[in-house]
């Protein structure tokens, strides 16, 4: 168990044959959502071999094109494939608004339910939750409303301590439950009981990853990612161009590598290059004096993290 990142697309602007825009795939507790769906997602889906019914839940960070213009292509192959399982889209608001005008001028209503949840909040917020993964919005610094998001297992059951439990021939199978569930086992007479701690172990490590999609330099996000175990941040610019930084809203690899030392995370991987730059290369190279943990997006790469 742990979390797996799968990058679809990782740059900037405009698609080019071998350089496609945002999209990537987090699985985390058996789950699986789409973050952002730049032009071509589906394509490179396929290409990685995700079944579509995996996908339940999509969120996307903003409403410029290289960060959704995938979205109503992916939908209406849903349809064709005739999917029946619900979809649930988070975006700005807004996102309703663009998608359902496109099904309805193209007369390609779904055959599943359509759910969107837009956003509007400036604070962070609770956006999704179950038994065991909350998701939250981080409000990013762009040139329109934008959100990174940031996905966090939640604490599971204790562990078994086999070695301890064998010791006591008076735990059967059926009480490993309420030992899980950090309950002391007390003997079917009442007058033995036996400590939750001696018989399980702590749960392992809740686990968490933070994608900060396009967002001029934010300290203040630093204290909502504190100790993340990996942090996706926008990096579109080297420190050559920063002041075009500044102007678009857009981070260097300097300021994203800032951010991950602050908020004190694992490990960092840059993202969104700017098709300025040839050698993306450079981007690790800037950052990691400051950051040394610093690893670059590509597409297809896989990026895991074991509990």
């Amino acid at each position: 168990m742990g979390i797996k990142l799968t990058i679809l697309g990782c740059h900037a602007a405009t698609p080019r044959k071998d350089a496609f825009p945002t999209a990537q795939l987090l699985e985390i507790k058996n789950r699986s959502f789409l973050i952002d769906c730049g032009e071509g997602t589906q394509t490179l889906l396929r290409n990685h071999k995700v079944p579509f019914v995996k996908i339940k839940h999509i969120f996307i960070s903003h409403l410029h094109g290289d960060h959704f213009f995938g979205l109503i292509g992916l939908i209406s192959t849903f349809s064709l494939l005739d999917r029946k399982n619900d979809l649930h889209v988070y975006g700005p608001k807004g996102i309703k608004e663009v998608i359902t005008l496109q099904l309805k001028l193209s007369k390609s209503w779904t055959s599943f339910s359509l759910y969107f949840h837009e956003l509007e909040s400036k604070e962070s917020e609770l956006i999704y939750e179950d038994k065991k993964v909350q998701i939250y919005t981080l409000p990013l610094d762009h040139r329109i409303y934008t959100n990174g998001f940031l996905f966090k297992e939640k604490i599971g059951e204790r562990r078994l301590n086999m070695e301890a439990i064998g010791q006591y021939p008076e735990i059967d199978i059926c009480d490993y439950h309420n030992l899980k569930n950090g309950k002391d086992f007390t003997a079917a007479e009442g007058t033995t009981v036996l400590k939750n701690k001696l018989l399980t172990l702590a749960p392992k490590k809740a686990l968490s990853y933070a994608f900060c999609s396009d967002t001029a330099y934010k300290p203040s996000i630093a204290p909502l990612i504190k100790n993340t175990d990996l942090l996706y941040h926008e990096a579109t610019f080297l420190e050559d161009k920063k002041e075009l930084a500044s102007i678009t809203k857009h981070s260097t690899a300097k300021e994203a590598a800032l951010i991950a030392k602050e908020a004190k995370v694992n490990k960092l991987i840059l993202g969104h290059y700017s098709s300025r730059y040839n050698d993306i290369e450079k981007f690790k190279e800037e950052a990691a004096p400051i950051f040394e943990n610093v690893c670059l997006a590509r597409s297809g790469k896989v990026f895991e993290i074991k509990s």
